[in-house]
């Protein structure tokens, strides 16, 4: 589950100029997504020249949560209306964020994202690393376009505040052939080495059960989302928090071969339906406060799904639009301190 794009955008564009775009897709699709648009074959990735002395991922050198209530949110940055904020709104709002989590996941550079995001925590020195993300669902000029901007930022403002960078969110969930994905994955991780950002850790993102040892081999982080409020059918939340951190042991057992595992989306909505799966605010809480527990207990860092409400989806089933822990103006929905404690 993820966040749908704006109804019309172009590809990445300067911070003066931002316009919205995709972010990435949910595991139900209610809402129109860009039709993927891959290759028969993967992309020839880049020479793997490296032109400094970071020759490898810092995978293992994460930043933490800060003490802060979750390790991570899924944040996407669209006005309510589904426009682009400037960088002040950002800092405004990530200002908000930082008070939650000590880490962001973005899914795209669109919107001047990336660009403004990294000035907004450094100018104010809010202390959250951004776990960037590059969106192909696309096609190949877009995704040569958000490396560009992920590299021009990097060079820019200094690469120490981008923690990792996704390429592609759910691409195999959305019918995107594994020899393309790889493709771009590689493309990704020799342009950054070529610019001397061999660092930061390049891997994709998908659901558990879409994620291949092929796909896994190609990724520094094994990134999934895995949900249960999908699920056929419901007990209690404990059993749904339950079910997450065994698919998560699945994985890490299966497919991963040895690589580090993390969630990349987990979450519960507040509002709407998606089955048996009782969508209230008391259930959003107990599953954000359980699942919390449970990940950190079985050693998995995560992104929790998500920061604010996506108001923003435009026609979204109401179920995709409550995710938040926050509402569309980044006022709290209910009080952080009960995430606390285990």
């Amino acid at each position: 589950y993820t966040s749908v794009p704006p109804a019309t955008t172009p590809a990445p564009v300067a911070e003066s100029t931002p316009v919205p775009e995709v972010t990435s897709t949910p595991t139900p699709t209610p809402t129109p997504t860009p039709t993927p648009t891959p290759t028969s074959e993967a992309p020839a990735p880049e020479p793997e020249t490296e032109t400094e002395a970071e020759t490898s991922p810092s995978v293992g050198e994460e930043s933490g949560s800060g003490g802060k209530a979750l390790w991570g949110l899924d944040w996407s940055p669209y006005n309510t209306d589904g426009s682009c904020p400037d960088l002040a709104t950002v800092t405004s709002n990530l200002k908000t964020v930082a008070g939650a989590t000590g880490n962001i996941r973005l899914y795209s550079t669109d919107c001047s994202q990336l660009r403004n995001a990294v000035q907004a925590i450094k100018n104010a020195n809010l202390g959250l690393g951004i776990h960037a993300g590059i969106w192909v669902t696309d096609g190949a000029s877009r995704v040569d376009a958000e490396i560009t901007e992920l590299i021009a930022v990097a060079k820019q403002y200094g690469a120490d505040l981008i923690k990792g960078v996704s390429v592609g969110n759910e691409e195999i969930s959305k019918g995107m052939t594994e020899g393309t994905l790889i493709g771009y994955i590689n493309t990704a991780r020799s342009r950054l080495k070529a610019a001397g950002l061999g660092s930061i850790p390049v891997y994709t993102t998908d659901q558990d059960a879409h994620f291949t040892k092929a796909m896994a081999d190609a990724s520094d982080i094994v990134q999934i989302n895995v949900y249960s409020i999908f699920d056929g059918s419901f007990s209690n939340i404990d059993a749904s928090v339950a079910s997450v951190i065994q698919r998560a042991n699945t994985v890490k057992a299966n497919v991963a071969g040895g690589k580090p595992v993390r969630f990349g989306e987990s979450g519960w909505s507040s509002a709407g339906n998606t089955g048996p799966s009782p969508l209230t605010l008391a259930n959003e809480i107990s599953y954000a406060k359980k699942f919390k527990c449970a990940a950190q207990a079985a050693g998995y860092n995560y992104f929790y799904f998500e920061a604010k409400n996506a108001d923003w989806k435009k026609g979204a089933v109401q179920s995709e639009q409550n995710f938040g822990i926050f509402t569309n103006n980044y006022t709290p929905k209910f009080d952080f301190s009960v995430l606390n404690s285990c």
